[in-house]
């Protein structure tokens, strides 16, 4: 039988210790027992266990004692309280202050394992979500925005100073720039970082429809308005809200937004009372806003409330340098995630990809990167695991680059004929410029022009 944990039982009386260890062992579990509170908080300082089960009623250190301190040895540690029936009241206070659940003596076995059964799969859960949330935070933390680029190591200072704070913050960049990864990283460095992040993809939906999604609506509000609802804003209360591309909202939008910011509360659509709400406002654009002032779609003020620190980030080609250290990262997640034992890329693939503009920025080399690593057959991906137009515009460049470099060595020839050829033609006129211009052709002053641009000495040619 499969080994499920080890289950520490701690009660005085040893028939509980052979009735529960014979049940539980029987099920698959291993077993630990404990005959008072001092010897099982001993045996929790150098083991660790899948869950206890612990009897109030003790002599010495009594089980709300012991409950207390095995929580402080690990807040996340599982308790069922082991209770007879006039104790229930007690059992009920244990569990308020972090007890699972409780069972009374006599027990049911069934009863008993289906409990125990359910405080295992609920630490099973609760170690899943931390490990989630550690991953998470690993994830976005402002560490692994990848960057070694001067201003990348510029952006992840202003990041790490003002995650902490409670300001506005405006993000600006490119689309593909990595806008979400930098306001995701803000809310996981921030102590709001247990609390909702919520994303509100602002030029997706029609004004009407993107209002009731922010702030909710009530019964009734508007056609089809069938129940109450909760908005974005409610959601996110105590987390962090991201208006991505907020220079897309309207003008009545704006406002709303303005009114939420400064009052720190809104109204549903159609209802009439006052919500508060405390959520950081964290806004992302591609768009010039200053530009949008001047044209008078986006509001001034609205703009002043938001840029209270504002994050620039730059486009991949001016931050060329950071290009390989980002392909090492994507290389690494999409070959894990396809099971591929890939080692990089060959020298000229390398080339190609630092060389490239990237339009479309971090974003387009993750997509291609994940394209060559499903694609390739090999261990080195190779310039037949490229895009064609990649490859195609790369050597188109080269191309136009020798033509201008060829075309510049025609330029350098030419020149050097024409100069042999006017000092040939001024020593056979002896210096006389008007004589050497009929023997060449050309009009005097063409000839004048030629020789100060060819920069001939006249002086020795007569």
């Amino acid at each position: 039988m499969k080994q499920k944990g080890t289950i520490h039982i701690i009660d005085d009386e040893p028939i509980i210790h052979e009735v529960l260890g014979d049940l539980l062992t029987s099920e698959g579990y291993s077993v630990v027992n404990s005959s008072n509170g001092k010897e099982a908080l001993e045996k929790h300082s150098s083991q660790s266990f899948e869950l206890v089960l612990l009897d109030l009623l003790m002599p010495g250190i009594d089980g709300i004692e012991v409950l207390k301190r095995l929580k402080k040895i690990d807040p996340h540690m599982v308790i069922i309280i082991i209770t007879a029936y006039a104790s229930v009241e007690s059992a009920i206070s244990a569990m308020k202050m972090g007890a699972f659940d409780y069972v009374q003596k006599p027990f049911k076995h069934d009863g008993l394992l289906l409990t125990v059964e359910r405080a295992i799969e609920h630490k099973r859960l609760q170690e899943e979500n931390l490990r989630l949330k550690d991953e998470l935070k690993r994830k976005f933390s402002f560490e692994n925005i990848i960057g070694k680029s001067k201003v990348m190591q510029n952006i992840f200072e202003l990041v790490k100073a003002s995650a902490p704070t409670r300001s506005t913050i405006l993000i600006q960049g490119e689309s593909g720039t990595g806008k979400e990864l930098v306001a995701r990283a803000l809310h996981q460095n921030s102590d709001r970082a247990s609390f909702p992040f919520i994303i509100v993809n602002s030029g997706s939906l029609p004004p009407d429809l993107l209002e009731s999604h922010l702030f909710g609506h009530v019964k009734g509000a508007f056609t089809g308005a069938v129940s109450l609802k909760k908005g974005l804003f409610e959601a996110a209360d105590k987390g962090t809200i991201f208006f991505d591309e907020i220079s897309s909202l309207n003008q009545e939008t704006q406002s709303k937004l303005l009114r939420v910011m400064q009052e720190q509360e809104f109204m549903r659509l159609g209802g009439t009372k006052t919500i508060k709400v405390d959520a950081r406002i964290v806004a992302a654009t591609n768009s010039d806003l200053e530009e949008l002032i001047r044209q008078k779609s986006f509001r001034k003020d609205l703009f002043y409330r938001l840029n209270v620190i504002k994050i620039e980030l730059p486009p991949l080609r001016e931050r060329k340098e950071d290009i390989p250290l980002l392909l090492r990262h994507f290389l690494n997640v999409y070959r894990k995630e396809n099971n591929k034992e890939i080692e990089g890329v060959t020298e000229d693939v390398s080339e190609i990809l630092v060389n490239y503009d990237w339009p479309g920025n971090i974003r387009e080399l993750e997509n291609l990167v994940e394209r060559a690593v499903v694609l390739t057959k090999t261990k080195l991906i190779a310039r037949d695991d490229l895009p064609p137009f990649l490859v195609t515009s790369q050597e188109e460049d080269r191309a136009a680059l020798t033509s201008a470099s060829n075309e510049l060595n025609f330029k350098e020839h030419l020149q050097t004929f024409q100069k042999k050829t006017i000092i040939s033609a001024l020593k056979q006129s002896k210096g006389v410029q008007k004589k050497a211009a009929s023997l060449l052709g050309v009009k005097p002053t063409t000839l004048n022009e030629m020789i100060k641009r060819l920069e001939i000495d006249v002086t020795d040619l007569s």
